[in-house]
């Protein structure tokens, strides 16, 4: 079967430097950081202080008031990007078949709060006090079913739930569905709303999280000193769209997608493979499905996360895949700006590569100031890159060994 093309027609995001894509990209060329103290619950008995969180959000100005009241903030975040891409867009469902418009959005973690708060009142109230909507305030694939429901899309309804990696999966996926014609549209990304005594207890005990307080030098990637990651919240969704399709209605057309790869370590739990064998193989079927060579690929965002063996192992997979090339690509992190998204963080990446193909811009790896001596490509320390790109493409790696690559290209006829 002859494989479709696939394009971006609408950008939306919720962020810890801006609720639309419009500050979030202003934030982002402004060189802001959106990294601070906790402000969701006490942290005196915490070992870690800060946390990159949204601002300002408020539900029932992006949403239906009722409807709002029956989402977890995970869900409310997906459901304000999803409209805001619909939008952005141009789409109108009602002049489309809705069974050829699908959702595929995902959550690393759902909502802990609910468990949290259903779990207190278990034990100081009894079980019969636990909110009848409990489950579905919790569940993980309730952003993707409350955004089918809020759009009216009526196709392919999933969620991918690969930890850190499932933003990216879940674009990736979508790729795949409008592609081999399961889908017309697909309105896809990540979601996550995950700061809160539970979260950030779990991550601190993994040894995951800086401890540094100094929210400049707290999220650091690739610098000797990098001590670990920030949790950051928010959501990243995108509509993709088949090519003809686009083209038909008049559609802004921001970027195409050219290239997918999915692979697993088979290695650890946590850590990534050493050796970046799996990452290293995904970024080569990113670029083998789109017939393009290393030489070609002019920007890289990477995952990046800040943390020592993220950050070394993502650069021998970087220097695998690419070989010679690897010098002369520009790689930056966007959690320098915003924390690691987790669940949310390929979607909110992918909208970095969009924008920075359409605007030319790379932004500055934020708070790095010197490589780790084993970290030694171009990772835009010190100031922004400011060039033209054809190529550019984003890497998400997640707990259990999940890794993730899309190619996104300039779009041309």
């Amino acid at each position: 079967m002859m494989k479709r093309r696939v394009v971006v027609t609408g950008l939306g995001a919720v962020t810890p430097i801006g609720n639309t894509v419009e500050d979030f990209w202003a934030g982002i060329k402004e060189g802001k950081v959106g990294i601070g103290p906790i402000t969701k619950f006490d942290t005196s008995d915490y070992k870690v202080k800060i946390a990159a969180e949204v601002k300002d959000f408020v539900a029932k100005e992006r949403m239906d008031f009722k409807a709002a009241k029956r989402m977890e903030a995970f869900s409310q975040y997906a459901v304000a990007a999803s409209k805001e891409a619909y939008e952005d867009s141009g789409l109108d469902i009602e002049k489309e078949d809705p069974f050829r418009a699908g959702v595929i959005i995902g959550s690393g973690i759902g909502s802990l709060q609910q468990a949290e708060s259903s779990c207190e009142k278990i034990s100081t109230k009894g079980p019969g006090k636990v909110n009848p909507l409990m489950v579905p305030l919790m569940i993980s694939n309730m952003a993707a079913g409350n955004v089918s429901i809020q759009l009216g899309f009526r196709g392919k309804c999933t969620n991918v739930v690969t930890a850190c990696a499932s933003g990216t999966n879940c674009i990736g996926d979508a790729f795949r569905a409008i592609q081999y014609n399961d889908a017309d549209i697909m309105i896809a990304g990540g979601t996550e709303s995950a700061i809160c005594p539970t979260g950030v207890a779990g991550f601190t005990a993994l040894t995951a999280l800086s401890l540094n307080e100094d929210p400049m030098k707290a999220s650091r990637p690739f610098d000797k000193d990098r001590d670990g990651f920030v949790m950051g919240e928010g959501a990243g969704v995108v509509i993709l769209e088949e090519l003809e399709h686009a083209k038909a209605r008049g559609a802004k057309i921001y970027a195409e997608v050219v290239g997918y790869g999915s692979t697993g370590d088979a290695y650890h739990i946590t850590s990534p493979a050493e050796d970046g064998a799996g990452a290293a193989k995904a970024m080569e079927l990113a670029m083998e499905e789109a017939c393009v060579s290393p030489e070609q690929v002019e920007y890289i965002n990477a995952h990046g996360t800040s943390t020592h063996h993220n950050d070394l192992f993502e650069t021998r997979a970087i220097k695998r895949a690419f070989g010679e090339a690897a010098k002369d690509v520009v790689i930056n992190s966007t959690k320098s700006m915003i924390g690691h998204l987790l669940g949310a963080a390929g979607g909110v990446e992918f909208i970095t590569c969009v924008k920075a193909i359409e605007d030319g811009f790379i932004h500055q790896t934020m708070g790095t100031v010197q490589a780790d001596e084993e970290c030694d490509l171009n990772y835009a320390i010190g100031a922004p890159v400011e060039k033209e790109i054809h190529y550019a493409m984003t890497n998400s790696l997640g707990f259990g060994g999940h890794n993730a690559t899309l190619l996104i290209k300039k779009y041309e006829e």
